[in-house]
């Protein structure tokens, strides 16, 4: 652990997920939607620690807290693919300055952040000025949580709970999935093919039942939903894909109705992300009764 005193404010930099979790908890329970991302990852990453499962080589994990300790902010850096993106929680302005000094002053490379506005805006900005570069979105997200669920349309068939024997078409959706939404959003396809769960992480969704297909009357998988296990009471819906020649259905809607249906009836709040540069699945999650809680973004630093 590294500690980063300044006026009013101290950066903690933990090593260890339970370390965070027992510290910034009271925080990240206080806002568990806005913290989802958060918390899934610090959960998961707990329980890959107690398997003695291999780790990110460059892992921190940050509590932002006032001179009455009470914490302020959080964020990580845990992401297992290039160029390891910092991911921040809301925070103080001060904060997310102060961080990009402290990541600095640390000789911390950092080509990316992701996570809430505007701490993210004001962390990258002072990296290029400290160190140079300029700024661009990647992409710009909504995280939106579900009010009363509005049932959409009935269509046939029905969902079903994606097995280990399902891996290959569940993979190869995934990868679709990626590659559509890059391309909805006007970027090159593949540009976030690196955020794609490996073979053992997508073993572990499978096992733990929480991917589905919407089936047809026939029986044929024709839709993909997903959801992250429940943290601190909420659970993040996604992916979402539905394969181009069986769009328009309704697959997707009834699917996504179907699986926050269950969940809330595990007494467990719903959330998911959409990005802001696809109009038609923000329309979708909007007639389901999804409403908008922060708006996030991915950023890079161009050199």
């Amino acid at each position: 652990m590294s500690t980063i005193p300044m006026a009013g404010l101290r950066l903690r930099f933990l090593t260890e997920p339970g370390e965070f979790l027992a510290a910034a908890g009271d925080y990240l329970g206080a806002d568990p939607v806005v913290s989802t991302v958060v918390t899934t990852v610090a959960h998961r990453m707990l329980s890959q620690r107690a398997e003695e499962l291999s780790q990110p080589d460059r892992t921190w994990w940050l509590v932002v807290s006032d001179d009455s300790g009470t914490v302020v902010g959080a964020g990580m850096r845990t992401a297992p693919f290039a160029p390891d993106p910092p991911f921040l929680l809301p925070m103080p302005d001060e904060a997310a300055v102060a961080l990009a000094h402290a990541l600095h002053d640390r000789e911390e490379e950092v080509l990316a952040v992701n996570g809430a506005l505007p701490a993210v805006e004001l962390c990258a900005a002072e990296l290029t000025r400290l160190g140079g570069g300029r700024v661009q979105v990647t992409q710009h997200t909504r995280l939106h949580e579900l009010g009363e669920l509005a049932w959409p349309p009935p269509v046939g068939g029905g969902l079903v709970v994606a097995t280990e024997e399902d891996m290959g078409l569940v993979t190869e959706w995934f990868a679709a999935f990626m590659g559509d939404a890059d391309e909805q959003a006007g970027r090159p396809r593949g540009t976030r093919a690196h955020e794609m769960p490996d073979h053992a992480e997508m073993l572990r969704r499978l096992q733990a039942g929480r991917l589905w297909f919407w089936v047809d009357e026939t029986g044929k998988p024709v839709h993909l939903t997903g959801a992250n296990p429940p943290s601190f009471g909420v659970a993040r819906v996604g992916p979402v894909y539905t394969p181009p020649a069986q769009r328009g259905r309704g697959w997707a809607s009834n699917a996504v109705a179907e699986v926050s249906r269950r969940i809330q009836a595990e007494g467990t709040r719903v959330c998911l992300f959409t990005d802001q540069a696809n109009p038609t699945s923000n329309k979708i999650y909007a007639a389901l009764g999804y409403r908008p809680v922060v708006d996030m973004a991915d950023l890079v630093i161009v050199h």
